[in-house]
C-alpha cells in the first residue's frame, strides 16, 4: 500500500533541509512532514508517528474545513487556504493547508497540491528556507498571499475591462461576465474573512516559537489580507454598479424602441381606420365609380400624416 507521506524534511536551522525517513520528532532539528489527506489510512498514519490529541487529528483530516487557529499543548493547529493554481482548476476554489506546528515538529496535510508549499520546499533546496517553526509560519502565510495577489489583480482588471465595454458598446452578454466576477469575489471573500480572523488569533498566541520579529512579519501579512478583502469588496460593489448600469442602458434601449413603435402605431392608427372603413364590401362607398378617387384618397392620407407629424412635434413627442 502506498504511503500517505508526500515528503519529510529535517530542517538544519540555517535554511537548508535533508530528507528524513524517521517521522518522529527529536532534538536533532525541526521535522516537517507533509502528508496526503486523501490517503485511506491517514488517521492511523498520523497516530503512528505523533502523539497529537485526537481532536487535533480529527480537525487535520476533516473533509470540509474553514480557516482557523487553535492553540493547544504548546503547539498550534492552523488551517489556511490558498488559491487553486492547479491545472484545469479555478483559482476561487481555494485549496486548504492543514498544519500542526510546535517547536520540534510540523505536520502539514493537503487535499490538493498547493503552490505555496512547493515554494517553501524549493527554498529549502536552495538553502534559504525557513529556519524554525516561527519562520515557517511566516513564510507560508507570506507565500499564500503573494500567490493571491495576481489573481485578485486579474479580477480587478476584468472589472475595468467590463466597465470600458459598457461605455463603448453595451451588450446583454456582459451580464454573464459580471455575474462571474461577482461569484468569484464572493467565493474568495468567503475564505479570506475567516483567514484574517485566524491570523489575528495567531498574533495573540503565546507559543514560545513565535518571536516578536515573527509577529511583526505576521502583522504585515495581516495587513495584506485586510487590503485584499477590501479590494474584493470594492470589486463586488463595482460589479453590482456595472450590472445596474447595464440593466438601465438595456432598459433605456428597450424603452426607445417601444417609443418608436408607439409613434409609428399612432401615425398608422387613423390611416388603418380609414382604409378599413372604405374596404368594407357594402354599397355606397364614396368614389367607387370615380376614376380619380384613389389618388384623392392617397392625398388625403398624406395630409393626415403631415398634420399628425406637426402635432407630435408641437407637443415634443419626438
Amino acid at each position: 500500500m502506498s504511503s500517505p507521506v508526500v515528503f519529510s524534511y529535517r530542517l538544519d536551522g540555517l535554511g537548508k533541509a535533508s530528507k528524513e525517513s524517521s517521522l518522529k520528532k527529536n532534538s536533532e532539528g525541526l521535522l516537517w512532514t507533509h502528508l496526503d489527506a486523501n490517503h485511506v489510512n491517514i488517521k492511523d498514519s498520523i497516530k503512528k508517528f505523533s502523539d497529537l490529541d485526537p481532536i487535533i487529528v480529527d480537525a487535520l483530516i476533516a473533509a470540509e474545513t474553514r480557516p482557523r487557529m487553535l492553540q493547544s499543548h504548546g503547539g498550534l493547529l492552523l488551517i489556511l487556504r490558498g488559491v487553486n493554481l492547479n491545472e484545469d482548476s479555478r483559482p476561487e476554489d481555494m485549496v486548504s493547508i492543514r498544519l500542526w506546528i510546535d517547536s520540534q515538529q510540523i505536520i502539514s496535510l493537503r487535499k490538493f497540491k498547493l503552490k505555496a508549499v512547493q515554494d517553501i520546499e524549493s527554498k529549502l533546496k536552495l538553502g534559504n528556507g525557513p529556519r524554525d517553526s516561527g519562520s515557517f509560519i511566516c513564510m507560508l502565510i507570506s507565500r499564500l498571499f503573494e500567490r493571491m495577489q495576481p489573481v485578485i489583480s486579474e479580477l480587478d482588471e476584468m472589472t475595468d475591462e467590463i466597465e470600458e465595454n459598457l461605455l463603448e458598446s453595451p451588450d446583454k452578454n456582459l451580464r454573464n461576465q459580471i455575474i462571474e466576477i461577482r461569484k468569484k469575489s464572493i467565493m474568495f471573500r468567503r475564505y479570506m474573512s475567516p483567514q484574517k480572523d485566524a491570523i489575528s488569533q495567531l498574533l495573540s498566541s503565546d507559543v514560545n516559537f513565535l518571536t516578536p520579529e515573527h509577529k511583526r512579519q505576521i502583522q504585515e501579512s495581516l495587513n495584506h489580507i485586510t487590503r485584499y478583502i477590501e479590494e474584493l469588496e470594492a470589486i463586488r460593489e463595482r460589479a453590482q454598479i456595472v450590472k445596474d448600469e447595464l440593466s438601465n442602458i438595456l432598459a433605456e434601449k428597450l424603452n426607445k424602441n417601444m417609443y418608436v413603435l408607439s409613434i409609428i402605431g399612432a401615425i398608422f392608427l387613423p390611416l388603418g381606420f380609414l382604409t378599413g372603413l372604405l374596404g368594407i364590401n357594402v354599397g355606397g362607398i364614396p368614389g367607387a365609380n370615380y376614376e380619380n378617387a384613389f389618388s384623392i384618397f392617397l392625398a388625403i392620407l398624406f395630409i393626415i400624416v403631415f398634420i399628425q407629424i406637426l402635432i407630435f412635434k408641437k407637443y415634443k413627442w419626438f
